[in-house]
């Protein structure tokens, strides 16, 4: 009997994968790049600024019988399992369920002015971790297990809704949306507008609710973008607002070079606006790329004479 079984097993597992093999693409890719970044350039001894890309991308796709696409992404970074999510998609949209290392709607449009690298209040690091040394955004909610549905394009009009259940570190479920618009009536141009309501687990149920809209213009070589955004805060003296510039030329085919602009003020009379610029640049000859941006941002985080600068060139090649 036990025989029979271990037959069984084994003529069923084989099966799964024939058809595993048959029913899905699957593909693993990795980035081969170097970059050299000081994100805190004249404070502390940075060291040795070289480092190698350590990342690895699994994909898996495939449809079922009735038409239903299935794609699953995971990443190995550093060694360890860092961004994962699972999407299925039709004619009605796509529905993804980030695990790990997602965007909300907000999130992925926190800043959309054009760059040729990364955002002017990007790169600044002033103590490796991923708050309080850095500058303040408003850049919505969300986090770990976040179901977003994306619509598709309906004249031009693309909506996309996230939602995130309760946990323990939050008060309520999190929740936003975002909507962009690309009239077909005017050639180069997207309108976009996105909304957020985060209740934050504090002694008094903080209620944060975030708005920001934007706009981009490409003709010919030039591209241009500008984006305001507020923060209101049952908080006392946490209101946020801010509003970023950004243009970009292309050089060529290969080349591109970026300036953008970002100031935010706080509620606080007490504070200073922080004011954060950055100029990029991205060059691009056969499968190797190139790009750097240098930034810097003054009274971060509203802290008058808080200023820092730094700057990141990574060389990555595509095979």
């Amino acid at each position: 009997m036990n025989n029979l079984r271990k037959i069984g097993l084994s003529a069923l597992a084989g099966s799964l994968a024939t058809f595993s093999a048959n029913a899905a693409d699957m593909s693993v890719s990795g980035g081969a790049s170097i970059s050299f970044d000081d994100t805190n350039r004249g404070f502390g001894d940075r060291g040795n600024g070289f480092y190698m890309g350590d990342s690895l991308k699994f994909n898996a796709s495939g449809e079922t019988d009735n038409g239903i696409g299935v794609a699953v992404y995971y990443e190995i970074d550093g060694g360890t399992l860092d961004d994962y999510n699972m999407k299925l998609s039709g004619d009605w949209g796509t529905l993804t369920f980030d695990g790990h290392g997602g965007s909300s709607a907000f999130g992925a449009v926190d800043d959309k002015t054009p760059n040729a690298y990364e955002e002017a209040w990007d790169v600044i690091d002033t103590n490796g971790a991923t708050a309080g040394g850095t500058p303040t955004v408003i850049n919505g909610g969300g986090g770990n297990n976040m179901f977003i549905y994306t619509s598709p394009s309906m004249g031009g009009a693309t909506a996309t809704v996230a939602y995130r259940n309760h946990e323990s570190d939050a008060a309520e479920s999190y929740m936003d949306f975002a909507v962009a618009i690309s009239p077909e009536a005017v050639e180069g141009l997207t309108l976009g507008f996105a909304n957020s309501d985060n209740t934050v687990a504090s002694a008094s149920n903080q209620d944060d609710d975030e708005t920001t809209m934007y706009a981009t213009y490409a003709f010919g070589a030039v591209t241009v973008g500008v984006q305001q955004s507020d923060l209101d805060s049952t908080a006392s003296g946490s209101d946020l607002e801010s509003i970023s510039y950004g243009v970009t030329y292309a050089v060529n085919d290969d080349f591109s070079i970026g300036y953008s602009y970002h100031e935010l003020e706080t509620e606080s009379t007490t504070d200073s606006d922080q004011e954060s610029t950055g100029v990029s640049f991205s060059y691009t000859s056969g499968g190797m790329t190139i790009g750097g941006a240098m930034n810097e941002v003054e009274n971060m985080g509203g802290t008058a004479a808080t200023d820092r600068e730094g700057y990141e060139f990574t060389l990555s090649f595509a095979f």
